[in-house]
């Protein structure tokens, strides 16, 4: 059993909290609102599942998803995610987020201005580019024909090998981008993004990627 810490109680944190519990581990989930108003999820995850604080989940997480809105990166704890493998599932929506220069004029990606953040902890990015509905739905074991592929990316091999584990666990191959400033290749708009994907699939989806400035 590991303690999945998830920050983030949305579509994909909530989802994702369920695939984890479904596989016998431990989550520790935490939103902007306080634990109080995560009984009913709680409740519905059972035994396995506790509400705490930002600080709860990074602390307790062995594995911590950070699933939450761009203007919240820097809400992030940041000394307990240190030496940890750290999940980033967001994306860049300027209707939602505003306008970033950095991410307009791709000079970073989403990932890494959470690494940047995140001195010392080792993030992934993961769980971006499907439906949250999807992750429970699309999900099947391991050599099942046509298994749907998710990416990752990072700069860390251990860590991209502790996530793409997980991954297989939770119903779905692994196609790895690369280090993470590759990330940029499944974000939103580009031809992997939100389609059900084999590997080889994927990968070609991947190669066909275009930077926003080129399109």
């Amino acid at each position: 059993m590991t303690t999945i810490g998830i920050i983030g109680a949305g579509n994909i944190g909530s989802q994702l909290a369920r695939l984890a519990v479904q596989h016998g581990h431990q989550v520790v989930i935490a939103n902007s609102r306080g634990p109080e108003t995560l009984t009913d999820l709680v409740t519905e995850l059972g035994e396995h599942a506790t509400a705490g604080t930002r600080e709860d989940a990074a602390t307790q997480g062995e594995i911590v998803v950070v699933t939450v809105p761009l203007g919240a990166i820097d809400t992030i704890p940041v000394e307990p995610l240190v030496g940890k493998v750290v999940i980033d599932t967001n994306n860049y929506y300027p209707q939602r987020d505003g306008q970033i220069a950095a991410l307009d004029e791709e000079t970073t990606t989403t990932a890494e201005m959470l690494q940047d953040h995140l001195v010392g902890a080792h993030v992934v990015k993961a769980f971006n580019h499907i439906g949250a509905d999807h992750l429970t739905e699309h999900a099947t074991p391991a050599g099942t024909p046509d298994r749907r592929a998710l990416v990752i990316a990072g700069d860390d091999a251990a860590a991209k090998t502790t996530v793409a584990d997980l991954i297989d666990e939770f119903g779905f191959d692994t196609v790895d981008a690369g280090a993470l400033a590759e990330g940029w290749r499944i974000q939103r708009d580009t031809p992997g993004y939100g389609p059900r994907l084999t590997v080889d699939e994927l990968r070609e989806a991947l190669a066909a990627a275009k930077r926003y400035r080129d399109m």
